[in-house]
């Protein structure tokens, strides 16, 4: 967008923030709908709409338009995400959880070892044809979930398996009156907040401020996918006999060391060593934390608990690029990563909170 458009931080944490908008409102919807009508049909769904989305935004030619397209983009694409997260819980039990969740990871980042270095390179050839590879990508995806996925929804006796799409969506009522869980929320947007900089913000202060071309910022992120292909089944085993909110507060100490870090460091060499520190904390970090909300959830509201659980990304996606942007646009950039470490640990704080009132 940055190159694209010829735009400022600020124009890009703005359009940021209105796609996570657009993506909040669609993820409440798609968690409501994943427990009425399940959740293959949802992740079918999501994709088919992700797809067309995608070839709209290759074809906007100007940021007004790309800035339609991308409120569009956001309201339809995350509908599935609730599902893809329900449907783990669905199929293993609670021991198992954390490393399904790890699993599901891993299967990501195996694109993303090469996918971040492609990507660089396909950009300075051709934006559309990154569109394009996107949309074939969600079809082919879409595909396989049809003919490979049966539909995993508990099937739920009485009133419950009746009733009224308005009835489910006013079960976020139920949500929000768990209070741990909404507290658990809170110290994860305050904790995301950090983490959502790794790919918004980084990016375009590597390139701007140290002159980090895309291809080579493809090869630091092609560095945290495949540490997590290569390491994230080894340390999800090794770390599950430890309290999920301790090892959520090791998780945010790594971000803040490595974050702050960037703010530091001037060499590529260094900006590597950032990437492992913050990647090992996202190991600990993403599959620990939904399996945490798969404990809290009731089997007939997964879909809609893991809906609200994806507030704790959309609220920093929304404002934390947009004030990351302001920071960066006007003042010294290297403040946005001395706030990072500060924030992480008023997370690490919060996890520490949550894991003594627990017991």
């Amino acid at each position: 967008i940055a190159n694209r458009f010829q735009v400022g931080l600020t124009e890009v944490g703005l359009l940021l923030a209105v796609w996570s908008i657009s993506g909040l409102t669609g993820s409440i919807i798609g968690g409501a709908m994943t427990d009425r009508f399940g959740r293959r049909f949802m992740l079918i769904f999501g994709l088919i709409f992700s797809a067309g989305t995608a070839l709209l935004m290759g074809f906007a030619k100007n940021l007004a338009m790309f800035f339609w397209v991308l409120a569009f983009s956001g309201l339809l694409s995350d509908v599935g995400g609730p599902a893809q997260s329900a449907m783990v819980a669905d199929l293993l039990n609670e021991k198992q959880r954390p490393e399904g969740y790890g699993i599901l990871r891993v299967s990501s980042n195996l694109a993303m070892v090469i996918g971040p270095a492609i990507g660089g390179m396909l950009a300075g050839i051709s934006y559309m044809l990154l569109f394009i590879l996107d949309a074939i990508a969600s079809l082919i995806t879409a595909t396989i979930v049809f003919f490979a996925l049966p539909e995993t929804k508990p099937e739920i006796g009485g009133e419950q398996s009746s009733e009224s799409l308005l009835k489910t969506f006013k079960g976020y009522r139920r949500v929000a009156k768990d209070h741990l869980f909404i507290a658990f929320i809170i110290v994860s947007i305050v904790m995301i907040f950090v983490y959502t900089q790794m790919y918004s913000t980084l990016s375009v202060y590597l390139n701007k401020i140290h002159q980090v071309t895309p291809q080579r910022f493809g090869f630091i992120m092609s560095l945290n996918a495949f540490m997590v292909v290569t390491m994230q089944f080894w340390i999800t085993r090794r770390v599950k006999q430890f309290e999920p909110m301790v090892i959520l507060m090791a998780a945010v100490i790594l971000y803040g060391i490595g974050f702050s870090l960037y703010g530091f460091v001037s060499t590529y060499a260094l900006f590597l060593l950032a990437m492992a520190i913050i990647t090992i904390g996202e190991m600990l970090h993403i599959p620990v934390a939904q399996g945490v909300v798969a404990r809290f959830a009731p089997a007939h509201m997964r879909g809609r608990y893991m809906a609200v659980y994806g507030l704790s990304w959309a609220i920093p996606h929304t404002f934390g690029t947009l004030a990351a942007g302001l920071i960066m646009d006007h003042f010294d950039p290297n403040l946005v990563w001395f706030l990072g470490g500060g924030i992480s640990l008023l997370a690490a704080a919060g996890f520490l909170g949550l894991h003594l009132k627990a017991k």
